[in-house]
């Protein structure tokens, strides 16, 4: 998928897929101006019809993989 970095906007635990309403990673903008959402899974079940409509996709599945930083203990 093509990646778009839009740090105004970024998805929020609060967006939720279009299709199962789980946590949504993957905003497409679609070129008629609308939006979906698509948690992870959905998003690259649908890649080859979503590259054919979107005008942009933001993907931010790279935040499934990425590990926090350790939090200390207060004493």
């Amino acid at each position: 998928m093509t990646t778009v970095l839009t740090p105004a906007s970024p998805l929020t635990a609060a967006d939720r897929c279009d299709r199962c309403g789980a946590q949504a990673y993957l905003r497409v903008v679609l070129t008629s101006g609308g939006e979906l959402l698509f948690c992870a899974h959905h998003g690259r079940k649908f890649e080859p019809e979503l590259k054919k409509i979107a005008a942009e996709i933001q993907d931010e599945t790279d935040r499934l993989t990425t590990v926090p930083n350790a939090v200390e203990e207060d004493r």
